[in-house]
């Protein structure tokens, strides 16, 4: 703690662990379980409780509150954790729980996160790198999400979801179904309305790579056969495209909630 600056008002209770550089500002509060990486800031008013680890960098400002238990019922004081990666963005007034028993006992933040004012993150999620949540965004308990995704402001994520990776999910949308790794959900409730082409293009993918994959997407959800017949032949048809590939075992994989689908049964764009 010798590099460590720490603000005369705030609480750092015994046996929590700065690391070289930390800022703690006025009136926040670091439990004793809690370990906070290199250069980590609590700008002001931040409290940062129970058994979590922040990643280097990562700045909490006003009013947030990391770490506390879990808002679930059946949790009943089990020693769950919360971790939080590098480099991200905790903005005013946003509440983040650790994991519970029935849930595997974590919730993650990734790398690089920005989390805006008055979002909340919800026991056991696993949220990826690169993620943005928009002001008001909630993230109920189980949800996985993967890399790159965006979330417009004021929008809400079922239990249980799953958001693959460079999907991008509107604003005011509730969303009670699986999202597809490239996919763009809107509405409440929410339905697919295509791929994150924006997305893609702005992360520089190659343009014979989106080709196939909007192939691939109008097939999957086309109107004739089963899904699962659709998502079979969209397997062997593009089976050496990764991006292709990635959405197939997504939807294979689907088990707690359905698959997000169009609202007429294929592509809307």
């Amino acid at each position: 703690m010798s590099s460590a600056v720490v603000h005369p008002t705030a609480i750092i209770a015994e046996g929590a662990r700065l690391g070289a550089g930390v800022r703690i500002g006025p009136y926040s509060m670091v439990g004793p379980r809690v370990v906070l990486g290199d250069n980590v800031e609590l700008v002001s008013h931040a409290v940062v409780e129970g058994n979590t680890t922040i990643g280097e960098g990562t700045r909490i400002f006003p009013f947030a509150s990391v770490g506390h238990q879990p808002q679930d019922l059946k949790f009943h004081g089990e020693d769950s954790r919360l971790e939080i990666g590098r480099n991200c963005t905790i903005r005013e007034s946003v509440t983040i729980n650790p994991g519970t028993e029935g849930g595997g006992m974590l919730t993650r933040i990734g790398d690089e996160c920005l989390i805006m004012a008055n979002a909340h993150v919800a026991h056991d999620a696993i949220i990826g790198n690169n993620v943005i949540m928009a002001n008001y965004v909630g993230i109920a308990g189980h949800v996985h999400v993967g890399d790159n995704v965006i979330f417009g402001g004021t929008c809400v994520i079922h239990q249980f979801t799953r958001i693959g990776a460079h999907a991008f999910i509107g604003a005011q949308s509730m969303v009670d179904g699986d999202v597809i790794p490239y996919g763009m959900a809107v509405g409440n409730r929410a339905t697919l309305t295509g791929l994150n082409l924006v997305g893609l293009k702005r992360r520089k993918f190659d343009r014979e790579a989106i080709h196939r994959l909007r192939a691939a997407y109008r097939q999957i959800f086309a109107s004739e056969g089963t899904l699962r017949e659709r998502v079979e032949d969209a397997a062997e048809l593009f089976r050496d495209d990764v991006l292709v590939q990635e959405v197939v075992r997504f939807i294979s994989e689907a088990q707690d909630r359905p698959i997000l689908l169009p609202r007429n049964g294929h592509e809307s764009e």
